[in-house]
């Protein structure tokens, strides 16, 4: 059965080693027959959660901000999954990202309860060093607080400069990822 697949994408490099993960994943889920929509988060006019609790009102616009978020809640409730892309920033996502995500509790607000919808995840990483502890916990954590099921995380350590990720094991790792997606 085809997924309804999003990806968030937290770097700011266009051609970065980030992108080069998301590349090969979504064209291992597209060779797989799955849809896939990428949000290049660094692209969009995205504002911090306020913290307001003042969305929920409107399902067809669930935050009170009117920002480029708005193309993304309608991808959001009628993607099956959900793929976390970011570079290691401090042992954790990148800003870009943790913003967008902040922002996705206004669709939440719409559910009695602050339900969120349930999705399955996966996480791509890329970065300089290897320790990506911080952040797996933290990826876990959510997913557990969520309701989500993980359906695999592929972290590219030891890519200090654009492109140091070709040729890599985690490219094919990733296609295969989102080649096995049912």
């Amino acid at each position: 059965m085809s997924k309804n697949i999003i990806i968030l994408n937290g770097s700011p490099r266009k051609k970065g080693n980030t992108a080069a993960l998301i590349q090969a994943f979504t064209q291992g889920a597209e060779h797989a027959g799955h849809r896939v929509t990428m949000f290049p988060l660094d692209a969009m006019e995205i504002h911090g959660c306020k913290g307001c609790f003042g969305g929920g009102k409107d399902p067809a616009h669930p935050c009170v901000q009117r920002d480029d978020m708005e193309k993304i809640y309608p991808a959001y409730r009628d993607a099956d999954l959900v793929v976390l892309a970011s570079p290691l920033y401090y042992w954790n996502f990148s800003g870009q990202l943790r913003t967008a995500f902040d922002r996705l509790f206004a669709v939440a607000e719409c559910e009695p309860g602050y339900v969120n919808p349930k999705k399955e995840a996966v996480l791509l990483m890329a970065a300089e060093g290897y320790d990506f502890g911080d952040c797996l916990r933290y990826y876990d954590h959510l997913l557990q607080h969520l309701g989500w099921t993980d359906r695999g995380k592929i972290l590219a350590g030891g890519n200090m400069e654009v492109g140091d990720i070709d040729g890599k094991a985690e490219l094919e790792q990733a296609w295969r990822l989102g080649a096995s997606l049912v």
